[in-house]
């Protein structure tokens, strides 16, 4: 067992499982996919710590509780296509691969998004399409969704991520509220897109998902 290895099965039994995430679905995939491949070569060591690991300026890979908490949250099927939104380095996206049939990874940053497509062909991952472009539009032509992740913090979501979400398909995301910040699932029924509560989480908000601010003269 190697020694990278080592340190995530200690992630998975010291972060995951003590937060109540026991499917094993995601226990498995957590275990499978070597997070130390997905960030910056320089922070490799820094992969397991129970902390996010910066990817670039403003954008994280999430701490492995905050992130399998979501996944317990959304619970994805085998059979259903997912829209990663902001995959960064491609880990969220590697891991869904393994719970679900196909996932669309979407990536604003063009060297983000070449080192997800790299790093993911590298892992023989072929379930996962790595796109480019603003993550506020989404990825419509391949959709409708069964799920939506959103791999950071949001103060608002357009209306474009709802509409490629289909009738009952659910949608993951941290709401950043002042410091803080609350999961939230929104499940689509008839239309409109209906949340609850799940935990509280942080992330820094992902671009063009700030309230626009309101200036007053």
């Amino acid at each position: 067992m190697s020694d990278f290895h080592k340190r995530r099965v200690v992630m998975v039994d010291t972060q995951v499982r003590p937060s109540d995430v026991t499917k094993y679905p995601i226990i498995n995939a957590m275990l499978d996919v070597p997070r130390e491949d997905f960030v910056p070569d320089d922070l490799r060591e820094a992969a397991y710590a129970d902390a996010p690991v910066t990817l670039a300026p403003g954008r994280v890979l999430m701490e492995a509780r905050t992130f399998a908490k979501m996944l317990d949250a959304i619970s994805v099927g085998p059979d259903e296509l997912v829209l990663d939104l902001g995959t960064g380095y491609g880990y969220g996206a590697a891991v869904l691969a393994k719970i679900a049939d196909f996932v669309v990874a979407l990536e604003e940053d063009e060297t983000l998004s070449a080192e997800a497509e790299a790093r993911l062909g590298e892992a023989e991952i072929d379930n996962v399409a790595v796109m480019t472009g603003p993550l506020v539009e989404g990825a419509a032509k391949h959709g409708p969704y069964d799920v939506v992740f959103i791999e950071g913090a949001v103060e608002q979501i357009p209306d474009a991520i709802g509409e490629q979400l289909r009738e009952g398909g659910r949608i993951v995301a941290i709401f950043a509220e002042g410091n803080l910040g609350v999961v939230r699932l929104g499940q689509k029924i008839d239309g409109v897109l209906n949340w609850r509560f799940e935990f509280n989480g942080t992330a820094p908000v992902l671009p063009g998902f700030s309230k626009a601010t309101e200036f007053a003269l």
